[in-house]
């Protein structure tokens, strides 16, 4: 497969505002994926926009890219990759990450097989959410958290799985909850599949199994079925958080917890103040280098 990437380089500030742009850009092309990280670790306000395609980019691709950038955008490079598998090669060299009572890492590292640590191999494939990424592992920290202060689940879902990761973690901590996944991508249907075969989770529909679907956020009748929810976690991004923030509190119980993840430190207050809206209050925070990850609850009948 014939991959290109543009990188444009500049400061934090601009770049994060770029990614903002392309959040609220509704007509943006699926098939460009963009990522925006610090350049090196050393220069934590040198950034930079990366931008992946399956295809050589046109002038259109690099317009709609280089409009993220109100007024002159910074200097646009073009590449054509080696033909080969990107996503997986990226992934090579990525050292394991502990969170919590979990370790995550792909098949090029080992296992722990540590007392009280789960592990969990999660490859590279057409999905994100490899536990790599700070959302990730910082969902996986808090789903820890709230299991050290005594959260009962018996009934969960993920929604924007991914890989099923955040999944099988929460499966882990509440081993007999129903739980739901979902993902807008049908690529996931089979990625959730494999990787919980390779994880020694049960897929199906009772209690203590994964159920996978294909939804477009809260909208599958399945999710609305198996509902109302102790728990419901969502790695995605900041603008589906504030849209989707009146359907997670209409399916969640009474008192139930949200995790929200995907936001930059800097979207927080706006995630917040949506969620707030519809019912949903802050019970814990952390921040993972610049993101956000957000544990709310559902206000309680009195």
């Amino acid at each position: 497969m014939t991959s290109w990437k543009i990188t444009l380089l500049a400061p934090r500030g601009v770049i994060e505002a770029a990614l903002l742009a392309h959040e609220d850009a509704f007509d943006w092309d699926p098939g460009i994926v963009l990522s925006g990280s610090e350049v090196a670790e050393d220069k934590p306000e040198d950034w930079q926009l990366e931008a992946w395609l399956g295809r050589k980019p046109g002038k259109a691709d690099k317009a709609a890219i280089t409009a993220l950038f109100p007024g002159r955008a910074p200097p646009l490079h073009a590449e054509q990759l080696p033909d080969t598998d990107w996503l997986t090669q990226s992934q090579y060299g990525l050292e394991p990450i502990r969170a919590g009572r979990f370790h995550v890492h792909t098949a090029q590292h080992p296992p722990l097989a540590e007392q009280g640590l789960r592990d969990f191999v999660i490859p590279a494939s057409q999905a994100f959410g490899t536990g790599q990424h700070a959302t990730t592992a910082g969902c996986l920290a808090m789903l820890d958290r709230m299991k050290r202060e005594g959260v009962v689940v018996r009934n969960l879902a993920d929604i924007g799985t991914g890989t099923g990761l955040l999944a099988f973690a929460a499966l882990h901590l509440w081993p007999r909850a129903l739980a739901t996944a979902s993902d807008i991508d049908a690529v996931c249907l089979d990625v959730v599949d494999d990787n919980a075969q390779a994880n020694g989770i049960a897929m199906g529909a009772r209690p203590g199994e994964l159920t996978m679907l294909v939804a477009d956020g809260m909208e599958h009748p399945l999710l609305g079925a198996r509902g109302p929810y102790d728990l419901i976690v969502a790695n995605i991004l900041a603008g589906p958080l504030i849209d989707l923030a009146p359907h997670f509190a209409r399916a969640l119980v009474p008192g139930g917890h949200l995790l929200l993840a995907g936001l930059l430190e800097t979207q927080e207050a706006r995630v917040r103040r949506y969620c707030r809206r519809a019912g949903l209050r802050l019970a814990r925070r952390m921040v993972n280098g610049d993101w956000s990850i957000l544990w709310l609850r559902k206000r309680a009948l009195r």
